[in-house]
């Protein structure tokens, strides 16, 4: 029960952002992300399209184009509470789903391995300085990091991070969670 009203409350918090403070915000963030080591390493870069009122994604993933990395989008299978990931190359390539989602669309994408994404944005609503989050409810992410080996960062606002939030046996905690104010090193290593 408490993992939904920390949920609540934080997207009570983040719904309360003016769309300008929403955007230098989220503005950023994507520019610390872009100085991260991993980051300018990585030459492919896992990240769901983000909707409001999460750190703005559709920004950063036209500055992944711009230099040369390949960007990969979730496909949830909501049967199996599982996703892959599939290449997008533009935002032309994306549908609406469940819940005002946008998904790549399979016909107009490739499925990327989980072994060939060099850096994974982790969403959530909710983190812990280490690096455990609460994400949406549906587990997808848990069942990926399960099994993925590749660096992880999250972006947030600093109104998401909370001094403690509940931890699962099946939880997988972020490397590194960029705010608005700089980078949370969680001291998770790479698995």
């Amino acid at each position: 029960m408490e993992k939904i009203s920390q949920r609540k409350k934080v997207l009570a918090l983040l719904n309360q952002m003016t769309e300008k403070e929403y955007r230098r915000k989220s503005e950023a963030i994507i520019s610390r992300l872009l100085e991260d080591p991993a980051f300018l390493a990585a030459e492919t870069i896992g990240m769901t399209i983000s909707a409001y009122p999460e750190v703005d994604t559709l920004d950063l993933m036209e500055k992944c184009w711009a230099a040369g990395k390949k960007v990969a989008a979730p496909k949830c299978h909501p049967a199996t509470r599982e996703m892959d990931f599939r290449i997008i190359d533009s935002l032309d390539q994306l549908e609406v789903v469940y819940m005002k989602l946008q998904e790549p669309i399979v016909s107009a994408t490739v499925y990327i391995k989980p072994e060939e994404i060099d850096l994974l944005i982790v969403p959530g609503v909710v983190f812990s300085k280490e690096g455990y989050r609460i994400g949406f409810g549906g587990g997808y992410y848990d069942r990926f990091l399960a099994f993925y080996k590749g660096a992880t960062r999250s972006l947030a606002f600093d109104c998401q991070i909370a001094d403690a939030i509940p931890v699962e046996v099946h939880d997988m905690p972020v490397q590194g969670i960029y705010t608005e104010s700089g980078l949370i090193d969680t001291g998770a290593v790479d698995k």
